[in-house]
């Protein structure tokens, strides 16, 4: 997918944060960009703004969480403008409180959006994929997704199951000889305002990331077909500490501050 004029872009989540500022940079690179939110008022703004840069990006109001809307909105978009080449799953929520204080109903919430969606809009839009043979998937996880983290039980449950459907996804796509793409991409915290108040101990190996930066890092992992982008690239020595009994990999995350880094989390939901 190394050019995207004329693509069809597809974002869920993307009326705001690291979506919104993926649209943008898909939609200047000539894709025609279409978002997928439940939030009326973030996507009427957001098309206000794409107007004003000259850019094409449509929203549709789609809550991810429910496939039969899902295949709806899929067929709908098909139909109207075309296949889908690129699934950019980014929607995303986060309760950040410890599991016995998270009420149940945020429990499904979190694991609806988070992590079913992915297969209702995967199960959606991939077959046409494979039948051309092009397209590419991506799945927006997080570094929460490799390493469990105190606060964030519903989170990490969430997030590593994404990690678990992309390689699946990735090994079942292999197996067929298929050409359609995938990438997953595992950042730390990233400053768009879900993960408010986190702090981190180590900001020169673990930064509070800058949204403008993730999403580009996103679009280029995209044009360059990258299986994987974790960001920062430090986050990938959990892998490496996991040969190590539990005990270490818990003492090295006290060390780092990851066990400390929800204490203060404010989020963006009230």
């Amino acid at each position: 997918m190394r050019v995207i004029k004329n693509k069809l872009v597809l974002i869920t989540g993307g009326a705001s944060g690291i979506g919104k500022l993926m649209a943008f940079d898909f939609a200047g690179r000539g894709g025609r960009v279409f978002v997928w939110d439940i939030n009326q008022g973030q996507l009427e703004q957001l098309e206000k703004e794409a107007k004003g840069r000259g850019l094409s990006i449509t929203g549709m109001i789609c809550d991810v969480s429910d496939k039969e809307e899902v295949y709806k909105n899929a067929g709908i978009l098909t139909e109207k403008y075309g296949p889908v080449d690129v699934l950019i799953n980014n929607a995303g929520v986060v309760s950040g409180r410890t599991l016995l204080e998270t009420p149940d109903e945020k429990i499904i919430r979190t694991l609806n959006i988070n992590t079913l969606s992915l297969f209702w809009t995967v199960k959606a839009f991939l077959p046409g994929m494979i039948e051309r043979d092009s397209g590419h998937i991506v799945t927006v996880s997080s570094a929460a997704g490799i390493i469990g983290v105190k606060g964030l039980a519903d989170y990490c449950a969430s997030k590593f199951a994404a990690v678990g459907f992309d390689e699946s996804l990735r090994m079942e796509l292999k197996d067929r000889k298929s050409r359609v793409g995938t990438t997953l991409v595992c950042p730390y915290f990233i400053d768009t305002g879900m993960f408010e108040g986190v702090k981190t101990r180590l900001p020169l190996l673990l930064p509070i990331l800058k949204s403008g930066y993730a999403a580009r890092r996103i679009v280029r992992a995209v044009l360059k077909n990258k299986k994987r982008l974790i960001m920062p690239r430090f986050v990938a020595a959990v892998n490496l500490m996991r040969i190590f009994p539990p005990g270490i990999l818990d003492f090295c995350a006290d060390l780092c501050g990851i066990s400390r880094s929800m204490d203060e989390f404010k989020g963006r939901e009230a």
